[in-house]
């Protein structure tokens, strides 16, 4: 009974010796196993990667927009309600769009502030060269007053220009006191690679009517 006892207990620690040997042996990761891992999430990073920088574009792009139509709200919320012009102008200041909301008696021309313009979308944060501002307004100063051909917004370099409500919030007359005929278009996209020339990635906010209605449009609509 003792000799099967002691031929029991020297199986069990053969046993237990041959399973240390095997853990040791098989324990961490051979290179070539950390290569194919490597490689692996190389590949998986570069099939994502375009997915993942088209959706952050895409959100950044929709969030600015927002702000581009909130300050033209603002605009022709303040005429209502303080029965005054007011003006909202864009523009692109260092690779940044900007915006400003500001009490504008449309009598004679003169430039936008010089100060308290805010980045679009305030909270936003955006960096250089990721949005840029694009319109069919000729400049700062000539509010309400478009290019030569109106209907089109322009698309090839950064765009700049001031919108004007009157005291009942319509949009008040060109800057020449000619009435508005066609459409007020300011529109935000994500630039080419290089240049000042829109992406694909668009979004715009179009004002129409003497009363000032206002109406969105995105990507190949917008123009």
């Amino acid at each position: 009974m003792a000799t099967n006892y002691k031929i029991a207990n020297r199986r069990i620690k053969l046993l237990q010796g041959y399973s240390k040997r095997y853990i040791d042996q098989n324990a961490g990761f051979t290179l070539i196993e950390m290569i194919s891992v490597a490689l692996i999430i190389g590949i998986l990073s570069a099939i994502a990667a375009p997915g993942w920088l088209g959706f952050v574009n895409r959100q950044r792009l929709n969030k600015a927009s927002d702000g581009l139509l909130s300050a033209v709200r603002q605009a022709q919320t303040e005429a209502k309600n303080k029965k005054l012009s007011y003006s909202v102008s864009f523009r692109v200041n260092n690779d940044i769009p900007e915006y400003i909301v500001y009490n504008y008696a449309p009598t004679t021309l003169k430039p936008a502030p010089t100060t308290g313009w805010n980045p679009l979308g305030d909270t936003l944060e955006l960096k250089a060269r990721q949005v840029f501002i694009y319109t069919n307004l000729t400049s700062l100063t000539a509010y309400n007053t478009t290019t030569a051909t109106p209907s089109d917004i322009v698309t090839t370099a950064k765009g700049e220009g001031t919108i004007t409500f009157d005291y009942l919030g319509a949009l008040a007359n060109k800057a020449d006191n000619s009435v508005i005929n066609e459409p007020l278009k300011v529109m935000v996209a994500i630039p080419q690679a290089t240049g000042d020339a829109a992406g694909d990635l668009k979004r715009c906010v179009i004002i129409e009517g003497l009363i000032g209605g206002m109406r969105t449009e995105k990507d190949a609509s917008c123009k």
